[in-house]
């Protein structure tokens, strides 16, 4: 093992009930005068939506409103947000809503005024430094689900329309400049969206747990993360109102991607694939890959998910963690197999080419193959 990392936690945070009323304030802070907010289709009509644009007229902000995003974005989706934000002379992005929002909200704010393509930033050695970052716009992100923890990250995941591929865009400043975390936000959740995205929350941790990186703090992050949503999610999914469960939850989702700066693995590498070709939800696609990646990973992680489960009192080590994932997927109405969501006749070799090429892969503790990964598919599907 290398003692040898790259540790970066500078996110500026404003957590809390009602939170939301100070945009107003950080657009000033942080320079913003005319903002375009970036949303998903999904969200555009809601009052929690409405509201946020409220504030910001009320406050002479003349904020620019943009919510043809996809599930999973695509260029086409960023192309359109772009036109938008430069026809309307704005000069930064809200990245409003979950991650799909956040992600593409954030690009939105790299592309408006770069001359390169999009692809050109893709996170391989180092390509996103590529941007020129005096003309990537200022970001202020709002979650408004509790799972990618997008909000905190330095990259956006974009699907490629013409190749069906998930990519990472990524650069220092698409870290957003502050990033409001409000719980009421989360409160009109639908269950299926509760679940999907807590789980999304709870594979960042445990696959940044497993990663076999050197990333101490990370670790502690990840611990702590996973008995958040498991003490949480249960009641966030039961009653949406429940403000401390859905406060946790946030504070799960922001540790979750904080924490997978340690590396992710076999289960996004599998999930990205499927997301891009069969249009799945990328959280419920994580949480039924799972268990079988779990069993993958046993000879590598099975003595530290031992720790993890006396730390989450949960009997039976390895063994009892891994059957409380299953039994939470099973709690939360997660389908057991991906047929069940839409996975129908998949080309399962040319998913397992994509997943080989995934930079998840890089943390995976167990060295993935074209045969352990085809057989992991073959499980999950």
């Amino acid at each position: 093992m290398s003692l040898l990392g790259n540790w970066n936690y500078p996110t500026s945070i404003r957590f809390g009930l009602g939170r939301i009323n100070e945009l107003p304030e950080i657009c000033q802070q942080v320079g913003i005068k005319k903002p375009l907010l970036v949303t998903d289709k999904g969200l555009s009509d809601l009052p929690i939506t409405q509201k946020t644009l409220e504030i910001m007229k009320a406050n002479n902000l003349n904020p620019g409103f943009f919510s043809e995003v996809d599930p999973n974005p695509t260029e086409e989706n960023l192309y359109a947000g772009v036109r938008q934000y430069i026809n309307g002379g704005h000069d930064g992005v809200v990245a409003f809503g979950g991650g799909s929002g956040l992600d593409l909200g954030k690009v939105v704010a790299l592309m408006g005024r770069q001359k390169k393509s999009i692809w050109d930033f893709e996170d391989f050695d180092e390509w996103g430094n590529q941007a020129d970052a005096s003309k990537i716009a200022p970001i202020i992100a709002i979650p408004t689900t509790a799972g990618t923890g997008s909000e905190v990250g330095r990259a956006s995941i974009i699907t490629n329309s013409k190749t069906k591929t998930k990519k990472i865009i990524a650069h220092p400043k698409l870290l957003p400049s502050v990033v409001i975390c409000d719980p009421e936000l989360t409160v009109s959740m639908p269950k299926f969206i509760t679940s999907g995205t807590g789980l999304d929350a709870f594979a960042h941790c445990v696959e940044a747990f497993s990663s076999p990186h050197y990333h101490p703090m990370a670790q502690g992050i990840a611990l702590e993360g996973m008995r958040l949503v498991k003490n949480y999610l249960p009641l966030a999914y039961k009653d949406g109102s429940d403000l401390s469960a859905r406060a946790n939850m946030m504070c799960a989702a922001a540790m979750g991607a904080t924490s997978f700066q340690k590396g992710l693995g076999a289960i996004h590498a599998l999930s990205h694939p499927i997301g891009a070709v069969h249009n799945t939800h990328h959280g419920t696609t994580n949480a039924i890959c799972m268990p079988a990646v779990l069993q993958l990973n046993a000879p590598a992680i099975k003595s530290r998910f031992d720790l993890v489960a006396n730390y989450l009192e949960i009997k039976g080590g390895f063994e009892g963690f891994c059957s409380f994932v299953q039994d939470l997927n099973d709690h939360l109405e997660i389908p057991r197999k991906l047929s069940d969501i839409g996975v129908i006749n998949p080309n399962i070799p040319e998913l397992a080419s994509m997943a080989l090429l995934d930079p998840s892969c890089n943390g995976n503790p167990i060295t993935l193959t074209k045969e352990n990964t085809i057989a992991l598919f073959e499980a999950c599907i």
